[in-house]
């Protein structure tokens, strides 16, 4: 059981490392795509707001997809199309062939996202202990190394198919082979029973099949989950698109310091979820999320009042530190809420980090001019604040009782007071 544990972790770290890697290579050349296909600034936002309307599409047809196949199935293919998607775009020279390339990247993240992250759910709830933000922190490597590979490209002039391909034909065998060793939840729950070590876990499956069946009762439960995922991701998308501009336009940076903002929070989000697991073992996913949250609400209020380019600077490395755990956890306490139906739960939540990033960048940018950029970063920072209110959710079982106490579900009695 142990090794068949540690291939399956293993390979599906890879995978969120290949998919940090490819979503880079993409966001960080929007400029030479503009420029290869005559995208006008006019039609630009048509096409990058395609992308993650097309990816919550995927992740609603997983969902269903997954009642008849396997999520380790579909991450095995998707991910090869997400690859070649990426290839497209680099390769094509007409609008079309750009629309049709950017749908197929759209449709397929969607379906990768939602089955990279049941699979992480399921393996975290066999194991135990809290491995979510590990895999997290791979996509967060993934994205430091597409962005620098994306750098040299643009620093040697490379045209997008030249600086994709290589990475296309390493990532693309890799990732194919190492789906071999994915471990799906029934086939995890199953070792987890031989290994005699969930009690608890027929009881889990039948309340969480019974609360799939009442759309009405998911989605109430798992409301409070779905606007913390938007709140995240609206702070994830401020950041990703508008540190360079804030940095230079309201601090007075030069250009090449302004390109720096995005690769400290890159980094910190990596620092902060290589060590976030440990957190959540010993003090629990409650306290981490609230954490998390005051950090990233610190960082804005930094960015915010700051008089200079390095004090902002710090602001976004605090964005990284405290961001960075709020998506894994979510996912996680998705599976718990749910543990007979996670599949059916992590698809739904994974629809409102498409729904964060959309609305993120357009309202900060629509309040920058209205308003000024200053104002405009208090915004996300109210948002993500107000996770804190949610904090409970994450816990092994909300406070249902109203006397303030968690109750651990039927599963996690001896696992430790974390549930995890």
């Amino acid at each position: 059981m142990t090794d068949v544990l540690r291939r399956g972790r293993a390979s599906l770290a890879f995978s969120f490392f290949a998919q940090g890697a490819t979503f880079a290579l993409l966001v960080t050349r929007i400029p030479a795509i503009q420029d290869r296909y005559g995208v006008s600034d006019a039609l630009l936002p048509a096409f990058l707001a395609a992308v993650p309307i097309l990816a919550g599409v995927g992740s609603v047809t997983t969902e269903q997809l997954v009642k008849r196949i396997r999520p380790s199935r579909l991450l095995r293919w998707s991910q090869p199309v997400v690859l070649l998607a990426l290839l497209g775009v680099g390769s094509g020279d007409r609008l079309v062939e750009l629309g049709v390339a950017l749908g197929a990247f759209g449709l397929a993240v969607g379906a990768l996202d939602a089955s990279m992250n049941m699979l992480g759910v399921s393996l975290q709830r066999t194991y135990g202990r809290s491995i979510m933000l590990g895999f997290h922190a791979t996509y967060s490597l993934g994205g430091i190394v597409g962005a620098s590979l994306a750098w040299v490209g643009a620093h040697w002039h490379l045209s997008l198919f030249v600086s994709y391909l290589p990475v296309v034909l390493v990532l693309l065998p890799a990732a194919f082979v190492g789906s071999r060793w994915y471990v799906d939840g029934d086939a995890a729950s199953g070792l987890e029973a031989d290994a005699g070590t969930d009690a608890g876990g027929v009881v889990d499956a039948a309340a969480g099949k019974g609360q799939a069946e009442s759309g009405a009762l998911v989605f109430r439960l798992l409301l409070p989950l779905c606007l913390v995922m938007t709140f995240a991701y609206i702070g994830d998308s401020t950041v990703s698109n508008w540190s360079a501009k804030y940095l230079q336009d309201v601090l007075g940076s030069s250009e090449q310091l302004a390109t720096v903002p995005y690769n400290v929070y890159m980094v910190m989000t990596l620092v902060g979820r290589a060590v976030g697991d440990f957190g959540v073992r010993r003090f629990g996913a409650v306290a981490v999320v609230r954490l998390g949250a005051v950090v990233a609400a610190l960082g804005f209020a930094v960015v915010a009042v700051a008089p200079g380019a390095w004090v902002g600077m710090l602001g976004f490395t605090l964005l990284g530190l405290g961001l960075c755990v709020l998506v894994p956890q979510t996912f996680a306490a998705a599976g718990r809420l749910f543990p007979g139906a996670s599949d059916a739960a992590i698809a739904r939540l994974n629809i409102f980090n498409y729904v964060g990033f959309l609305i993120g960048s357009p309202l900060v940018g629509a309040l920058g001019d209205a308003w000024n950029y200053r104002g405009a970063m208090l915004v996300p920072m109210v948002l993500v604040l107000a996770t804190l209110g949610y904090a409970r959710s994450f816990a092994p079982e909300p406070d249902r009782y109203g006397d303030g106490h968690e109750r651990p579900r039927t599963a996690d009695v001896g696992r430790g007071s974390n549930g995890l």
